[in-house]
Order: structure tokens, then sequence, then C-alpha cells
């Protein structure tokens, strides 16, 4: 029997494993159908960003409940997930606690989980709290409608259950051991601080039953996180592995520095130097700007994947707190919607993308929400890591107004001005003194 269920684990472990890298391997696809950028430059700072604001989750102190609590939820699942290489060993080999041989070690390891554990429920059920009772306003937004506010509970709950099923199997685990049962080591009951406390759960259960509740617990903890492993790519919660690369490859201009294409520049080089002499063209003209996910660069496309839905950004924006249609955070979500669907196309197609009349812009981002952004930078610096909407709303205003002269009046009147009069204002550059003449 024993030999049946270390073969059930292994097909487990490995349909998990290919699924998992074959649902990456997509995203990763996805990515780089965006345009080329460097991001390569200042290793150094990249790496120390990355482990600022990543790692030390720098940004999120702005917010001090949800910032320890985070920091509850992060660091207890990750360190309590080292305990799944143990689960792997034992379920491949049939063995028991096989790092039990490390002594008080792995009763101090054992303990310590269970401390994180508990600290990751009591994050799960603030965050649970905050957002269907409390119902703090940036979880109430209608960009949230639907699948993304169903999203945040279902992970929330999925790790509660993970956890109180390492709890319960502990604690079967614990009562085994009271009862000298079979192969279960005798531990101390310091390794056990939360589970001991739940064993009474058990009552007088017979052996046979605390057994079959230990390995039930067991085989739900380790396909639950296998499940929670493929569904990340389809889940905001895919920011948990993307936050590192995305914060390495932050921008590290100063905020309010805007980047110029490169097809721009060679069009502003030609006008004012005769002797410049321009690159040949690519064999695909380039827009100006941007109007679908194709067209922005690879880092705004990883942006989006790594959104959190968090909220930070839209609650920090002047233009959504004075009522105009813009959400920085549904920007992303948007980019990230269209981008998966212009994936799917590409896999339905047999990895080509055949023209589906659709595109980020107009079909899912408005004209009205682009222009209402007054490009202020407080969605970048709120964000805790390091996405940039604002890039991606420029691009595309850059497609309305340089492909399809579509900015508002008051901007081509201004446009106008200056290339006529050199100057924003409705008077030639001979009559700019005109105001200090005296009566």
């Amino acid at each position: 029997m024993a030999y049946i269920d270390n073969i059930l684990f292994a097909l487990l472990l490995v349909a998990g494993t290919v699924l998992f890298v074959r649902n990456v391997r997509k995203v990763r696809r996805n990515i780089l159908l965006g345009r080329e950028v460097n991001r390569s430059d200042n290793k150094p700072e990249r790496w120390r960003t990355m482990i600022r604001v990543a790692l030390g989750q720098s940004k999120m102190t702005t917010r001090p409940v949800a910032a320890i609590m985070h920091l509850f939820v992060y660091v207890g699942f990750v360190i309590i997930n080292i305990e799944v290489v143990e689960i792997i060993i034992d379920g491949l080999f049939g063995t028991h606690r096989i790092l039990g041989f490390l002594g008080p070690l792995y009763s101090f390891l054992i303990a310590s989980f269970e401390i994180l554990a508990f600290l990751v429920v009591l994050g799960c059920v603030v965050f649970l709290i905050r957002r269907n009772v409390l119902k703090l306003k940036r979880f109430m937004s209608n960009d949230l409608n639907g699948w993304p506010r169903s999203d945040a509970n279902y992970i929330l709950i999925v790790e509660i259950l993970l956890m109180s099923a390492f709890f319960m199997m502990n604690a079967a685990d614990y009562r085994l051991q009271q009862l000298s049962f079979d192969h279960y080591t005798v531990m101390p009951e310091s390794a056990f601080p939360i589970s001991s406390l739940l064993a009474g759960l058990y009552g007088n259960a017979s052996p046979d039953a605390l057994v079959m509740a230990e390995r039930f617990c067991w085989w739900f903890h380790i396909i639950g996180i296998l499940a929670f492993l493929n569904y990340l790519p389809y889940s905001k919660h895919f920011h948990i592995l993307l936050a590192f690369p995305n914060t390495f490859f932050s921008n590290l201009r100063a905020k309010g520095a805007f980047t110029n294409p490169e097809n721009v520049m060679v069009e502003v080089k030609a006008i004012l130097d005769p002797s410049f002499t321009p690159p040949p063209p690519p064999e695909t003209p380039m827009r100006f700007g941007a109007k679908d996910v194709q067209d922005l660069n690879w880092k705004q496309l990883l942006d989006a994947y790594t959104c959190t839905e968090c909220g930070r950004c839209t609650s920090a924006c002047p233009a959504n707190n004075t009522g105009k249609l813009l959400s920085p955070r549904k920007i992303m979500m948007d980019t990230r919607d269209r981008l998966t669907e212009v994936g799917e196309n590409i896999d339905k197609n047999k990895g080509v993308f055949t023209d589906d009349g659709k595109s980020l812009l107009g079909d899912y981002i408005t004209a009205e929400e682009l222009w209402a952004c007054t490009s202020c930078n407080a969605c970048v610096q709120e964000c805790p890591v390091n996405i940039d909407p604002l890039s991606i709303i420029i691009d595309l205003r850059r497609y309305l107004v340089m492909e399809q002269s579509a900015a508002p009046n008051e901007l081509n009147m201004m446009f106008t001005n200056i290339e006529n009069n050199g100057a924003p204002w409705q008077f030639s550059p001979a009559d700019r003194l005109n105001w200090a003449t005296e009566a």
C-alpha cells in the first residue's frame, strides 16, 4: 500500500511541476511579446533595489497595519514551505519525518513553523476582515467587481485551510507520539506549541483513526500546495514570484523623466541636422506610442503580471480622488487582461497572433481615462513592487496624439501655437515683451 502511495505522490508531484512550468513559460512568452528595453545597467543598484523593496518590503511600511500583517503572511508562508522539502522526501521514499535525526534543531524548526503558521492565519483573518467586514474603500472600487474581488478572498481562505491542515496533521502526530504508536517518534511537547493545544479536538480517537486523520491532513497539505502553485499564474498572487524580477528591472531614472522613443528621436534629428544619416527602417514599421500590448515594452508587460491589485496607486491618484474615471490599478489590470487574451489567441492559432479586431486602447482603456492623468507619479511612488502605470498611460497618449491627432482641444491649440510661434501662446515671438512696454 505504501508503495502505491509513493507512486501516486511521485505522479502528482511531476504533474504539478510540469503544469506549473508550462504555465510559467506561457507567461514568459506573453511578456516577451513586448518591445525591447534595456534594463541591464547599474546592476549593483538594481540588486539593492530588489533586496530593499521586494525582500525587505520597504514600501509597505507606509501603511503599518497592512505591512505587519503582510509580513506575517509573507515570511510565514515562505518559511513554513521549507517543510515541503521534508514532505517531498517522505512522499517519495515512504519515510516519516525524515529530518527528525536533527534532534533538538528539528524540534525548534517545527515549533517555529507552527508559530509562523499561526501568524499566517492571523494575517489572513485580518485581511479578510478588512476586505469583507470593514470594506476599506480601495477594496470596494468597481474595478475589482467580479473575479478580482473573489480571487483575493479565495487565496486567503486557501492559505487558512493549508495552515489548518498543517496544525491538525501535527496534532494527530502528537497524539500518536503520546501513544508510542508504530513509527511516530516521540518529540518534546515544546515542538508543538499550537498543535498540542488542538490535540484535544481528536477526543478519544483510536490510533487507527488518528493515523487516518494525520495522513488525510498530510495529503491535503501537499495537494493544496501543488494546487496553489498552479493557481498562481492565473491570480494576482503571482506577485509572490514576480516581485523580485520586477523590482530588479525597475526604472532607475528620476521620476518625471520621460523617455524619448527612438523612432521619434530619429525624426527629430533628421529635421534638425541635415547631415544626420537615419538608420535603415525596421522591417515592421513601429507605431508612435502604443495602441495594443505588443507596442508596450516587456517591462511594462511584466508590471501588468506583477500587479498585486492592492489599490494603493488608485487611492493616491489625485484624478481618481476627485471623481475622474482614471484608476491606475485598472490600467494595470486591463493591460494584463488584454495580454492574456493575446496569449490565448496565439495558443489557439498555433503560435501566431491573428488580428481579433481588438486593442488595449479603446476596447479596454478609454481616452477619457488617459487624459484624466496629471502625470504626477503618485501611483508609481505608492506601488509596493515598483510598478509604473504612468509609463503605459504616456505611451497610450502618445498614440492618440501622434497617430490619431486625438488630443483635447486645449492641447491641439498649444501644439499649433508651438509649431507657428515657437511658444504655447497665441502671439508671435516678436510680441513677447509687449507686456513690459510702458503705457
